[in-house]
């Protein structure tokens, strides 16, 4: 004859709450592995002091509602070229200047990423036009330029010097390249340009 197993009063506590905690665990793994973490899309490589802070004081604006809240207006347009990408500009003129202020960038440019807009760079812009005496530069490094504006969103009497840094995304082409060969703008994007090299100008207008 059978006898039934009893588990003894102690056992079925210790079930009862061991059960619950390995389902939870269980979940908890499916659910980590089903949802893996976002990371932000910084350089790899660490930044010269002087850029990281640049980079710290810019962390804000990684939500373009706040960019456009402190002026930054978009400019639209998603520009490509053939050495690679460069985005969406973000424009505040009130920053513009005859100096590169480190603190204030003129440009901010982000890259379309399905729904969102996600921050890859800073950039100085300074027309000719603003009075420059010599070429001007952001702690230390010379703008590009004298150049002709970048069509077809800027006039191309606007000639100007510029300079672009990738604070916000790594850049095989280097840090301070116009272009980013890892930026892309999405295909079905109605105002997506393809942007050709500035020709330079030799001679400042006076």
């Amino acid at each position: 004859m059978y006898k039934l197993y009893r588990p003894k009063r102690s056992q079925w506590r210790i079930d009862f709450i061991r059960w619950p905690i390995v389902f939870i665990l269980c979940f908890t793994l499916i659910g980590c592995a089903s949802h893996p973490a976002k990371t932000k899309p910084h350089p790899s490589q660490p930044l010269p002091s002087d850029l990281s802070k640049m980079r710290i004081a810019l962390e804000k604006y990684q939500d373009p509602i706040v960019a456009v809240r402190d002026g930054y207006l978009s400019m639209v347009g998603c520009i490509e070229s053939p050495s690679g990408g460069v985005g969406v500009r973000f424009l505040n003129t009130s920053l513009m200047s005859s100096a590169a202020n480190p603190d204030y960038p003129p440009i901010l440019i982000y890259e379309p990423k399905g729904e969102r807009l996600e921050l890859v760079a800073a950039e100085w812009l300074i027309p000719v036009a603003m009075g420059i005496g010599e070429p001007p530069k952001l702690l230390g490094k010379p703008l590009d330029g004298p150049m002709e504006g970048l069509h077809p969103l800027m006039p191309k009497e606007m000639v100007h010097y510029d300079l672009r840094v990738w604070l916000f995304k790594e850049n095989p082409a280097g840090l301070y390249s116009p272009t980013n060969p890892e930026v892309t703008c999405p295909r079905k994007l109605a105002y997506r340009f393809q942007e050709k090299p500035p020709r330079r100008v030799n001679k400042r207008p006076s």
